[in-house]
């Protein structure tokens, strides 16, 4: 295995470091500072802006106007986004994009790739189920009517939609009676969809999906199996590229901060408690690093190991869930009562921090799915 970035992907990562050098985090005003969202949308100059980059058709191929590149690409361009707090919704729409591409039709994917790759068209997925805490494909039903090519049926509740409002389709996971997993492509504002607002940890605004006998279209449905766990896996994956990117930021302020800040005529940085802190959460950083890489690696190349991907993508989430949120607790702590400021920006990384943690959702739980993984391995 060869963790060397490839000259593509580093161009990428370079390419996503010019679009974002210009984004202030604390130009968005903080959670604890509004009643409602932080802003009405998201940051359609900057999502624009990375149109033009053509950095929202990464994994889009030649043919629909996209550079061709994989996972791992991705992360790396999310991991820069998350130093910036960027709002756009990059991972969602790329992540549906990649999927439309692996697994749905030539008509599906004539209609939406380049469009999308242009920004002219924004996707999201529906993957926090019915609570926030069950999956995802139990939250809604599907049935399909009599006759080849006949519409599918949905019912169902999905919760916290990112960019609901905001997206052109959404990716709705459903499950059949035939306990199959599809995924239809819900448009905005189409009969028997409705949306109910909800605020995340961050300030922004998510939307309620309710269902109640949505009729789609067969060509917008996408009936391949194995299609929602792959868009599932790259999407948690890249939630673990936003919380590295997010915490390497987070340790650079502390480090700017505390060889600034002086208590007995020295910077507090040479203090060995200090110093230790920080020290733990490099280490911190490095070990979700790794773990991110594999994952995406995994899914990128489609390699067979002795673990299913699955197990790859559990790790990774122990680390960022766990790991995101040490590093900005030491953050707060080493800032002492600027980490408490909600008019300086490191409080609005935490409130971001939290709500990636929160939908990776807790470490044990992805440590006991590990544990099943390795037992059902053994026994096989």
């Amino acid at each position: 295995m060869d963790f060397t970035f490839s000259e593509e992907q580093q161009a990428a990562a370079e390419a996503a470091r010019g679009v974002f050098a210009d984004v202030a985090p604390d130009a968005v005003p903080s959670p604890a500072l509004t009643t409602g969202a932080v802003a009405d949308e998201f940051d359609r100059a900057l999502w624009a802006r990375l149109a033009d980059a053509d950095l929202l058709s990464l994994l889009s191929a030649e043919e629909y106007g996209g550079a061709g590149l994989d996972a791992v690409a991705l992360c790396l361009v999310l991991r820069e986004s998350a130093k910036v707090l960027a709002r756009v919704p990059l991972l969602e729409s790329s992540a549906a994009m990649a999927a439309v591409q692996a697994y749905g039709g030539h008509e599906l994917r004539a209609e939406l790739l380049e469009r999308a790759g242009r920004g002219e068209v924004v996707l999201t997925v529906a993957s926090s189920g019915r609570t926030g805490h069950d999956p995802a494909e139990l939250a809604v039903t599907a049935r399909q009517e009599e006759g080849e090519g006949a519409d599918w049926i949905l019912d169902g509740v999905q919760t916290a939609v990112p960019w609901a409002y905001d997206a052109d389709y959404v990716v709705v996971p459903a499950h059949t009676a035939a306990d199959r997993t599809v995924l239809a492509l819900l448009p905005r504002g189409h009969d028997g969809v409705a949306l109910g607002e909800q605020f995340s940890t961050s300030g922004e605004r998510l939307g309620e999906l309710r269902l109640e006998s949505a009729r789609i279209a067969a060509r917008d449905v996408i009936d391949v199996e194995g299609a929602w766990e792959w868009l599932r896996d790259l999407l948690t994956t890249g939630t673990c590229a936003l919380a590295l990117g997010l915490g390497e930021r987070v340790l650079r302020m502390s480090s700017e901060y505390t060889s600034k800040r002086e208590q007995f005529g020295f910077p507090v940085a040479t203090f060995q408690a200090v110093a230790v802190q920080a020290a733990d959460r490099y280490i911190d950083l490095r070990a979700m690093e790794v773990t991110l890489w594999q994952a995406a690696w995994r899914i990128a190349s489609g390699a067979r190991c002795t673990l299913p991907v699955a197990g790859d993508v559990a790790v990774a989430k122990i680390w960022a869930s766990e790991g995101v949120r040490r590093v900005v607790q030491t953050a707060q702590h080493l800032h002492g009562g600027f980490g408490a400021d909600v008019d300086y920006p490191l409080h609005r990384y935490h409130a971001w921090a939290k709500h990636l943690e929160l939908s990776l959702g807790p470490a044990a739980a992805h440590e006991e799915a590990l544990g099943d993984l390795l037992a059902a391995h053994s026994l096989g």
